[in-house]
Protein backbone atom coordinates (compact mmCIF):
# COMPACT_ATOMS: atom_id res chain seq x y z
CA UNK A 1 0.00 0.00 0.00
CA UNK A 2 1.18 3.29 -1.23
CA UNK A 3 1.78 5.60 2.38
CA UNK A 4 2.21 9.34 2.33
CA UNK A 5 3.17 11.57 4.57
CA UNK A 6 1.44 14.96 4.37
CA UNK A 7 -0.72 17.51 6.37
CA UNK A 8 -4.71 17.33 7.42
CA UNK A 9 -5.57 20.88 7.60
CA UNK A 10 -8.14 21.97 11.04
CA UNK A 11 -9.02 25.12 12.54
CA UNK A 12 -11.13 27.97 11.59
CA UNK A 13 -10.87 30.67 8.24
CA UNK A 14 -7.66 32.68 8.70
CA UNK A 15 -6.31 30.59 11.96
CA UNK A 16 -5.04 26.97 10.50
CA UNK A 17 -3.51 24.32 12.26
CA UNK A 18 -2.44 21.11 10.78
CA UNK A 19 -2.32 17.78 11.78
CA UNK A 20 0.85 15.30 10.49
CA UNK A 21 -0.51 12.22 9.17
CA UNK A 22 0.58 9.29 7.72
CA UNK A 23 -2.36 8.14 5.12
CA UNK A 24 -3.05 6.37 1.50
CA UNK A 25 -2.23 9.06 -0.93
CA UNK A 26 -5.12 7.78 -3.02
CA UNK A 27 -7.74 8.82 0.54
CA UNK A 28 -8.77 12.89 0.59
CA UNK A 29 -6.56 15.35 1.77
CA UNK A 30 -8.80 15.55 5.11
CA UNK A 31 -9.79 12.00 4.70
CA UNK A 32 -9.16 8.86 6.90
CA UNK A 33 -5.35 8.28 8.34
CA UNK A 34 -3.15 5.65 9.13
CA UNK A 35 -1.20 7.27 11.88
CA UNK A 36 -0.58 10.75 13.29
CA UNK A 37 2.57 11.51 13.98
CA UNK A 38 2.25 15.16 14.82
CA UNK A 39 0.38 18.66 14.53
CA UNK A 40 1.98 22.03 12.76
CA UNK A 41 0.92 25.45 14.04
CA UNK A 42 2.19 28.15 11.08
CA UNK A 43 0.34 31.20 13.11
CA UNK A 44 3.18 31.35 15.68
CA UNK A 45 6.56 32.86 15.37
CA UNK A 46 8.63 30.77 15.02
CA UNK A 47 6.27 27.62 13.62
CA UNK A 48 5.28 25.39 16.54
CA UNK A 49 5.92 22.19 15.29
CA UNK A 50 4.90 18.64 17.53
CA UNK A 51 6.37 15.81 16.09
CA UNK A 52 7.04 12.14 17.30
CA UNK A 53 10.24 11.80 15.77
CA UNK A 54 11.33 8.15 16.04
CA UNK A 55 8.27 7.18 14.41
CA UNK A 56 8.49 9.67 11.26
CA UNK A 57 12.01 8.25 11.03
CA UNK A 58 10.29 4.48 11.04
CA UNK A 59 7.25 5.56 8.12
CA UNK A 60 10.21 7.98 5.87
CA UNK A 61 12.65 4.27 6.72
CA UNK A 62 9.87 2.52 5.53
CA UNK A 63 9.36 4.27 2.16
CA UNK A 64 6.68 6.72 2.98
CA UNK A 65 7.00 9.88 0.61
CA UNK A 66 6.47 13.33 2.43
CA UNK A 67 4.62 15.73 0.12
CA UNK A 68 6.81 19.03 0.03
CA UNK A 69 5.54 21.01 3.20
CA UNK A 70 5.78 17.77 4.96
CA UNK A 71 9.77 17.18 3.91
CA UNK A 72 10.66 20.98 4.39
CA UNK A 73 9.06 20.30 8.29
CA UNK A 74 10.91 16.52 9.00
CA UNK A 75 13.62 18.07 7.58
CA UNK A 76 13.61 20.80 9.79
CA UNK A 77 13.44 18.64 12.62
CA UNK A 78 15.93 15.89 11.81
CA UNK A 79 13.90 13.02 10.62
CA UNK A 80 15.30 13.27 7.05
CA UNK A 81 18.95 13.61 8.23
CA UNK A 82 18.52 10.61 10.79
CA UNK A 83 17.11 8.57 7.94
CA UNK A 84 20.17 9.03 6.15
CA UNK A 85 22.58 8.31 8.32
CA UNK A 86 20.72 4.97 9.37
CA UNK A 87 21.13 4.25 5.58
CA UNK A 88 24.97 4.59 6.15
CA UNK A 89 24.82 1.92 9.05
CA UNK A 90 22.74 -0.07 7.18
CA UNK A 91 25.12 -0.01 4.15
CA UNK A 92 28.42 -0.31 6.92
CA UNK A 93 29.79 2.64 6.00
CA UNK A 94 29.63 3.83 9.82
CA UNK A 95 28.70 2.38 13.33
CA UNK A 96 25.94 3.40 15.16
CA UNK A 97 27.84 5.25 17.42
CA UNK A 98 29.42 7.09 14.57
CA UNK A 99 26.03 8.27 13.16
CA UNK A 100 24.99 9.04 16.81
CA UNK A 101 27.93 11.41 17.07
CA UNK A 102 27.15 12.52 13.99
CA UNK A 103 23.45 13.12 14.18
CA UNK A 104 23.84 15.08 17.70
CA UNK A 105 26.62 17.45 16.60
CA UNK A 106 24.33 17.92 13.54
CA UNK A 107 21.15 18.67 16.05
CA UNK A 108 23.29 21.13 17.94
CA UNK A 109 24.14 23.16 15.25
CA UNK A 110 20.70 23.18 14.17
CA UNK A 111 19.91 24.30 17.56
CA UNK A 112 21.96 27.09 17.51
CA UNK A 113 20.87 28.44 13.95
CA UNK A 114 16.97 28.03 15.71
CA UNK A 115 18.06 29.91 19.09
CA UNK A 116 19.86 32.62 16.98
CA UNK A 117 16.66 33.31 15.16
CA UNK A 118 14.49 32.86 18.23
CA UNK A 119 17.04 35.57 19.55
CA UNK A 120 16.13 37.60 16.39
CA UNK A 121 12.56 37.45 16.26
CA UNK A 122 12.22 38.89 19.71
CA UNK A 123 14.79 41.75 19.46
CA UNK A 124 12.69 42.35 16.22
CA UNK A 125 9.33 42.60 18.00
CA UNK A 126 10.74 44.80 21.08
CA UNK A 127 12.27 47.14 18.49
CA UNK A 128 9.05 47.18 16.63
CA UNK A 129 7.17 47.90 20.05
CA UNK A 130 9.25 50.52 21.08
CA UNK A 131 8.82 52.27 17.32
CA UNK A 132 4.98 51.42 18.16
CA UNK A 133 4.90 53.13 21.35
CA UNK A 134 7.04 56.17 20.09
CA UNK A 135 5.07 56.75 17.10
CA UNK A 136 1.70 56.30 19.71
CA UNK A 137 3.29 59.25 21.87
CA UNK A 138 3.80 61.23 18.82
CA UNK A 139 -0.11 60.40 17.66
CA UNK A 140 -1.00 62.07 21.07
CA UNK A 141 1.27 64.50 21.65
CA UNK A 142 -0.13 65.63 17.95
CA UNK A 143 -3.42 64.82 19.40
CA UNK A 144 -2.80 67.41 22.55
CA UNK A 145 -1.55 70.24 20.16
CA UNK A 146 -4.09 70.02 18.19
CA UNK A 147 -6.67 70.44 20.95
CA UNK A 148 -4.68 72.97 22.35
CA UNK A 149 -4.62 75.12 18.86
CA UNK A 150 -8.73 74.29 18.39
CA UNK A 151 -9.09 76.04 22.18
CA UNK A 152 -6.87 79.57 20.97
CA UNK A 153 -9.96 81.07 18.75
CA UNK A 154 -12.21 80.75 21.64
CA UNK A 155 -10.13 82.58 23.99
CA UNK A 156 -9.16 85.40 21.32
CA UNK A 157 -13.51 85.59 20.80
CA UNK A 158 -13.42 85.80 24.52
CA UNK A 159 -10.83 88.75 23.93
CA UNK A 160 -12.44 90.45 21.16
CA UNK A 161 -16.15 90.31 23.30
CA UNK A 162 -14.47 92.10 25.95
CA UNK A 163 -12.74 94.65 23.30
CA UNK A 164 -16.54 95.06 22.48
CA UNK A 165 -17.85 95.54 25.93
CA UNK A 166 -15.45 98.52 26.64
CA UNK A 167 -15.64 99.86 22.93
CA UNK A 168 -19.92 99.74 23.92
CA UNK A 169 -18.75 101.79 27.44
CA UNK A 170 -16.30 104.17 26.10
CA UNK A 171 -19.01 105.07 23.26
CA UNK A 172 -22.07 105.37 25.93
CA UNK A 173 -20.29 107.96 27.92
CA UNK A 174 -18.66 110.63 24.91
CA UNK A 175 -22.41 110.13 23.58
CA UNK A 176 -23.44 111.44 27.56
CA UNK A 177 -20.47 114.02 27.68
CA UNK A 178 -21.09 115.20 24.31
CA UNK A 179 -25.24 115.55 25.39
CA UNK A 180 -24.32 116.92 28.79
CA UNK A 181 -22.14 119.72 26.96
CA UNK A 182 -24.89 120.33 24.29
CA UNK A 183 -27.49 120.87 27.10
CA UNK A 184 -25.24 123.11 28.75
CA UNK A 185 -24.24 124.99 25.60
CA UNK A 186 -27.83 125.24 25.27
CA UNK A 187 -28.47 126.58 28.60
CA UNK A 188 -25.47 129.02 27.95
CA UNK A 189 -26.80 130.58 24.93
CA UNK A 190 -30.34 130.94 26.74
CA UNK A 191 -29.15 132.80 29.80
CA UNK A 192 -27.01 135.27 27.20
CA UNK A 193 -30.44 135.59 24.80
CA UNK A 194 -31.80 136.60 28.15
CA UNK A 195 -29.30 139.15 29.48
CA UNK A 196 -29.57 140.62 25.89
CA UNK A 197 -33.89 140.95 26.05
CA UNK A 198 -33.37 142.86 29.22
CA UNK A 199 -30.79 145.13 27.71
CA UNK A 200 -32.73 146.07 25.53
CA UNK A 201 -35.73 146.37 26.94
CA UNK A 202 -33.97 148.75 29.39
CA UNK A 203 -32.84 150.78 26.47
CA UNK A 204 -36.04 150.86 25.17
CA UNK A 205 -37.65 151.96 28.61
CA UNK A 206 -34.51 155.07 28.73
CA UNK A 207 -35.54 156.14 25.23
CA UNK A 208 -39.07 156.28 25.95
CA UNK A 209 -38.53 158.35 28.86
CA UNK A 210 -36.11 160.79 27.26
CA UNK A 211 -38.73 160.66 24.18
CA UNK A 212 -41.66 161.81 26.86
CA UNK A 213 -39.46 164.62 28.48
CA UNK A 214 -38.63 165.86 25.42
CA UNK A 215 -42.51 165.94 24.39
CA UNK A 216 -43.47 167.66 27.86
CA UNK A 217 -40.67 170.51 26.97
CA UNK A 218 -41.93 171.14 23.46
CA UNK A 219 -45.40 171.49 25.05
CA UNK A 220 -44.10 173.96 27.74
CA UNK A 221 -42.01 176.14 25.63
Amino acid sequence: MPARIRLQRHGRKGRPYFHIVVADQRSKRDGRFIEKLGSYNPTTNPATIDLDFDRSVHWVSVGAQPSDTARAILSYKGVLMKEHLMRGVNKGAMTEEQMEAKFNKWMEQKSSIIDAKVTDLAKKQADEEKARLAAEKEKNDARAAAIAEANKPEEVEENSAEESTAEVVEEAVTEAAEAALEKTEEAVEAVEEKKNENANAKEESVNAKEESAKEREEKES
